[in-house]
Formats: structure tokens, C-alpha cells, sequence
């Protein structure tokens, strides 16, 4: 099998840099791959229907396992989408597999600047209705935005092999998935401005 080309730049390949120089023994490294990729964890265990607490969780032991393994781990590039699998796995495991409806209320919120009530008020109800219908799309479209949305510069190759498509269908199917999104949205009188 050939390997994926992989962005320069992107997100996978930022991530193998940060493990490999932590494993080399710049431990500081640690947080800046922590920072660069539990976004991306974050929104994959989410995506497997955990509640808030077991995302949490399911995080953070990804990571102590990739501590306690750093020394075994001999492809540094595949680091990101093994991170994606424990986090997977390891939200299965605490729901044994059993999937239930996201609450839209314990969905992350992005850092806003202060802003007056008011303001608020609409930002929170247009974040509602966004993430309702974020839920309406297929479980595919979900995982795919999910992971996409809250990657800085998405690693396609990487975000390949940890949602288990090929690379060049993450275009396509992100295009579709948002145009069925814009389509939604367009006809809900809740995302009028």
C-alpha cells in the first residue's frame, strides 16, 4: 500500500514533530501536542455519543497511554489517528457500545469575546439550532464536520485513517455534508439574521 501524502503542514504532520521531539526528550513538547490535537480528540469522542464527563476521560487517557508507550511507538506520523482510535475505544468501552442523543447544551462552546446580553442571547440561540441540525445529518456527516471544524489546517491523510475513508473522498463528502447543512439551515426560520 502506498502511504497518504500528508500536508506539510498540516495537522498530522505537526503532530508526529511535537511526539517525536517529546520522545527525543524535549517534555515541554507534550503540551504543544496536547494543544495541537485533543480539539480533534474532543470531537471524535463526541462523536461516539459520550456524554461530557466520559469525553473528558476518554481524552485524557488516550494521552497517558501514549506517555506510558511513547518508547514502543515507531511511526511517529500515525500518532494523531492512534490518539483517535484510543479515544474511540476508549468511549465505547465506558458505554459499552451503547450510543444515546447528544445534548446540545453540553456541546463545547468556542471562547467568545464579552459581549452584552443580548448579543449573547442570539449567539446561543443560533448555536442551538446549528448543533440540531449538525444532529439531522447521517452519523458520517456528523463525525466529518466535527473533525474538520475544529481542526486548524485539517491533515486530510490523517483525518483518512482515523475515520476510516479514503483521503480523496473527505472533499466530497465534507462539500456534500455541508451543502445539506446550508440547505437546513436556509429553510429554518431560527438561523434568519
Amino acid at each position: 500500500m502506498t502511504p497518504t501524502p500528508t500536508a506539510p503542514d498540516g495537522l498530522g504532520v505537526r503532530a508526529a514533530a511535537a511526539f517525536t521531539a517529546y520522545r527525543d526528550g524535549e517534555r515541554e513538547r507534550l503540551s504543544e501536542l496536547v494543544d495541537l490535537v485533543t480539539p480533534v480528540l474532543w470531537n471524535a469522542a463526541r462523536a461516539q455519543g459520550g456524554s461530557h464527563a466520559v469525553c473528558e476521560d476518554a481524552v485524557q487517557n488516550a494521552f497517558l497511554q501514549l506517555v506510558d508507550r511513547a518508547d514502543g511507538i515507531h511511526e511517529p506520523a500515525a500518532v494523531l489517528g492512534w490518539l483517535v482510535v484510543v479515544v474511540k475505544r476508549e468511549v465505547w468501552r465506558v458505554g459499552r457500545g451503547a450510543r444515546r442523543e447528544v445534548d446540545v447544551d453540553e456541546v463545547p462552546e468556542a471562547p467568545t469575546q464579552q459581549i452584552d446580553p443580548e448579543a449573547h442571547a442570539i449567539l446561543d440561540e443560533r448555536q442551538r439550532v446549528l448543533w440540531h441540525h449538525i444532529e439531522t445529518l447521517t452519523p458520517r456527516c456528523q463525525e466529518l464536520i466535527r473533525v474538520i471544524a475544529f481542526a486548524d489546517r485539517p491533515d486530510y491523510a490523517s483525518i483518512a485513517d482515523a475515520l476510516g475513508m479514503p483521503v480523496g473522498s473527505i472533499g466530497p463528502t465534507r462539500g456534500r455534508c455541508l451543502q445539506k447543512l446550508r440547505v437546513a439551515l436556509g429553510s429554518d426560520p431560527g438561523w434568519a439574521v
